[in-house]
């Protein structure tokens, strides 16, 4: 596991180097001359542990947003025929064009009815 390591000398942060001549990686100081050899070949260690599902973000108010495109959708809780309709914002590779709907009057959140949840579960899976 990557750390902080630190100079036993001035107590300044110690960088990872490349050292040519005993081709090692080392950490140096960049204040005084301290170097020590490094027993740990990992520098830095990018952990990816969230994964994320599609689903609707902060929707505090969005019904009355009129900048929002707005479709004449029927929400499966009140029945009404008018939602505003945005786009999941995940950030991942495999990211596929899912639209959110927000009831205008009752502000339920629902997915596109026309896409199977079914089929959603067994892409993922």
């Amino acid at each position: 596991m990557a750390s902080l390591q630190f100079c036993s000398e001035c107590n300044n942060l110690l960088y990872p180097k490349a050292d040519p001549h005993r081709r090692i990686m080392v950490f140096a100081c960049r204040i005084c001359q301290y170097e020590e050899a490094s027993e740990n070949k990992c520098v830095y260690r990018n952990d990816l542990l969230t994964v994320t599902k599609e689903q609707v973000g902060v929707t505090t108010d969005l019904g009355s947003d009129p900048t929002l495109a707005h479709s004449n959708v029927e929400c499966p809780r009140c029945g009404n025929e008018d939602a505003v309709l945005f786009q999941d914002q995940s950030k991942r590779k495999e990211t596929r064009m899912i639209l959110f709907f927000v009831c205008s009057k009752c502000n339920h959140n629902f997915t596109d009815p026309t896409v199977q949840s079914d089929t959603r579960e067994n892409e993922e899976g």
